[in-house]
């Protein structure tokens, strides 16, 4: 009889691992507790896939050889609570599909920045020649590419959802940008049950493998000490240390790879800021471990496009520039926002809290931020940490109200700035939809 795969969760994960199961020949039913995207429900009927939405029925899951969690389903979920008493396995889609392909993976997570490195990263390998896939977090699924597609390398970003249910899933080369506290809600509040989840990353690495890490991250650094990995170890730092394999020397980044070192003057890079060294470090030194031309690295770097609703500029408008940094959903990537700040900002901060400590970006606020404007349904943590801190703070109520407010505080030179520091489902479907809408309202000043 057919091996029984139930999927849990129909979007981009959920859906690929569902046409991965049909091409491989299991039975396969899909299951999604909200209403499924006509897009993903046009897939699943092409290949002929059964699926419910707006519920789970426990007798039509109960009965899986191996279920595929889609990671945004937290462990807690009644439906997961009673997989896990019948003690069937829980996959995540990157494990699953990690089983039929031979292709090479370069795997990045991070509390910050991995999206950019991701893109950088792909960019960097497409532009070489590389027949390269881009999946996880940002691309298509990569269990959907694995069914449909024939990629020799992969470059996807992990979150930590996405890191927790793999088990022999391996990375070739692994990059792990940075640990600061994010998620904490889906923790259980413990931090060290956050990093257990992004050292998942080196999990099943031989010494033919490689990890990329940033040497100043102080939890990264305790967790190798406590737990040395087999793996080649690539770290990278803002100046030169022993060992360390990228670094930057008075105004050029100095990239030591195993066979040549190469250097790329500052003003090359097309993405400004500290975290964007780092970044442009980790996706160099993953591309020189993969023979690219050090010519065809600097090419890329420096004609590289940035993320969308990251450090976005939208528009100048009476002499004051508005940035989109909506992707900023914890405080350490607002830091790494204002840290990049030349100007006196007014800053758009809140949504929901996942558990978020701001004395982390309290010194850069008192040092660079005139007005906050908080936008969410409740704003008194907010209220409690920079009340009597800085000279005005004010409370928004929809994007719109905070723009006009933004507009009214801000004077020429000023930056206004929307950097959350947190989720957006309190007033927004997606971090994507509050950029979005901040770029509009901005557009219709």
């Amino acid at each position: 009889m057919n091996k029984r795969i139930i999927i849990l969760g129909a979007g981009e994960s959920g859906t690929g691992a569902a046409v991965l199961a049909k091409v491989k020949g299991f039975d396969v039913f899909v299951s999604d507790m909200s209403l499924i995207k006509d897009h993903y429900k046009e897939i699943l009927n092409r290949y002929n896939i059964e699926w419910e939405e707006g519920k789970h029925t426990p007798e039509l899951i109960l009965n899986a050889d191996e279920v595929v969690k889609s990671p945004g389903i937290p462990e807690k979920a009644p439906i997961i609570q009673a997989l896990r008493e019948k003690n069937i396995p829980i996959i995540s889609e990157i494990e699953f599909a990690g089983r039929y392909t031979k292709a090479k993976m370069v795997c990045i997570t991070g509390s910050n920045g991995k999206t950019t490195t991701t893109l950088l990263t792909y960019h960097i390998l497409k532009n070489a020649g590389l027949n390269v896939g881009l999946a996880g977090n940002v691309g298509k699924s990569l269990a959907l590419q694995v069914a449909t597609e024939n990629y020799d390398y992969y470059v996807i970003e992990l979150s930590s959802f996405q890191l927790d249910n793999m088990y022999d899933f391996k990375a070739n080369i692994a990059i792990l940008l940075n640990i600061t506290p994010d998620h904490l809600d889906r923790y259980e509040y413990n931090m060290q049950n956050y990093i257990d989840a992004k050292f998942r990353i080196t999990r099943n690495q031989t010494h033919d493998d490689v990890f990329i890490y940033w040497n100043d991250d102080p939890i990264i650094n305790k967790e190798l000490k406590q737990h040395p990995l087999k793996a080649r170890l690539f770290p990278f730092a803002e100046e030169k240390e022993d060992g360390v394999k990228a670094y930057k020397e008075n105004h050029n980044i100095i990239i030591d790879a195993p066979d040549e070192s190469f250097t790329i003057t500052e003003d090359d890079l097309s993405l400004p800021g500290r975290h964007n060294l780092f970044n442009s470090m980790a996706a160099s030194i993953s591309a020189k471990v993969l023979d690219i031309k050090k010519e065809d690295i600097r090419a890329a770097l420096s004609d590289f496009q940035g993320v969308e609703h990251r450090l976005e500029k939208v528009a100048r408008i009476r002499g004051v520039q508005y940035i989109n940094d909506s992707k900023a959903t914890n405080v350490n990537s607002c830091w790494y926002a204002l840290e990049s700040m030349r100007t006196p900002v007014v800053l758009i901060l809140g949504g929901k809290d996942k558990g978020n400590d701001y004395t982390e970006i309290e010194r850069l606020v008192k040092n660079k931020v005139k007005a906050i404007i908080c936008l969410g349904v409740d704003n008194r943590k907010l209220h409690t940490f920079f009340d009597g801190k800085i000279p005005t703070i004010t409370d928004a109520s929809s994007m719109k109200e905070a723009v006009n407010k933004a507009y009214e505080l801000s004077q020429p030179g000023d930056t206004v700035l929307l950097s959350p520091c947190c989720a957006s489902f309190d007033l927004f479907k997606s971090y994507e939809d509050r950029g979005d809408q901040f770029k509009e309202c901005v557009r219709n000043l």
